[in-house]
């Protein structure tokens, strides 16, 4: 099979095509032919830097939506033909930047029909993020108000739509520009970072979404209710920022996603329903991976970038 490797770490030219052996699925495990895989800011990070890999040689890629090929031992969820969509177990199970992949049958859910498998595959790592982080660590609920930074990005624009399906007030920070994209995924109240400071323009909020970090994270602290959540999904928190919160009466709690079948249900769901959906700005063949990753480096995109691994778009 076709695949994207890395012997080294560096910039995008360390990305190259190699062929590798198409994978055989073990206990509990779904071989899955991909059509598409999400490109996530992690996945140049761990391209760039050793982090939570080691050393390559490896294939990256978390996101996946494919077709189950064959099914290991004790799998009942799902049989060959199935169209599905999942994450591989974070940090330790990438590999979906290649024609076939392995992984765990319960990291996944069933594709919804009115997604392309370009669309499925933007979903899964963002969308558990966003998902993990206001309603299970936040415990966010109807009524309520959350700001979330960077509300244009992959997390950012799945949070918004995710908070705005619950019932909350919604704040999301951008540059002035994209305030009608985040209008159009259930931002109430968008707030231009460049031009004002989201600390004076927010007032009280019952949770946050630090999706940037630094001193960010520390203003966040001072938007939250007594009480309320500051969720960072940068794992590894700035110096002090959890004494900070504890000094507040609130609350700062670094994240990881983790795989879920449960959390990809309830996304497969929200997409059914038409709560919950991706925008794709940019769509890469698998042999370009590396102007994708360039592409992701600048910050600026809205949404998020796939790879189109079989060549449907």
């Amino acid at each position: 099979m076709r695949a994207m490797s890395q012997k080294t770490h560096g910039g995008p030219d360390v990305l190259h095509e190699v062929e590798l052996d198409v994978p055989r699925p073990g206990p509990s495990q779904i071989l899955v032919r991909v059509h598409a895989a999400g490109l996530n800011p992690t996945d140049w990070k761990h391209r760039a830097d050793r982090l939570f890999l080691g050393d390559p040689p490896y294939v990256l890629g978390w996101d996946v939506s494919g077709v189950v090929e064959a099914v290991g031992i004790g799998v009942t969820v799902f049989e060959p033909g199935d169209e599905v969509f999942g994450m591989l177990p974070y940090p330790h199970g990438a590999g979906s930047f290649a024609e076939y992949v392995t992984g765990p049958a319960r990291s996944f859910a069933h594709k919804p029909d009115g997604l392309t498998h370009v669309e499925a595959g933007a979903m899964p790592l963002a969308a558990l993020t966003a998902l993990q982080a206001l309603i299970d660590t936040a415990h966010l609920e109807e009524g309520q108000s959350v700001l979330v930074h960077a509300a244009a990005g992959g997390v950012g624009h799945f949070a918004t739509q995710i908070a705005a399906a619950l019932g909350t007030r919604v704040f999301g920070t951008a540059s002035s520009g994209k305030h009608d994209f985040l209008r159009g995924v259930g931002v109430d109240e968008p707030v231009d970072y460049r031009e004002t400071d989201f600390t004076e323009a927010v007032g009280e909020v019952d949770a946050v979404l630090d999706t940037i970090g630094g001193d960010t994270a520390f203003g966040s602290l001072r938007v939250l209710r007594s009480g309320g959540t500051m969720v960072t999904i940068l794992p590894i928190p700035p110096e002090g920022l959890l004494d900070e919160a504890e000094k507040r009466g609130v609350r700062a709690a670094p994240m990881l996603v983790e795989s879920d079948h449960a959390g990809m249900t309830a996304v497969a769901d929200l997409a059914e329903s038409g709560r919950l959906r991706p925008h794709v700005s940019e769509v890469f063949p698998l042999d370009r991976l590396a102007d994708a990753h360039r592409a992701g480096e600048t910050g600026r995109t809205t949404g998020k970038l796939v790879i189109d691994v079989a060549g449907e778009a």
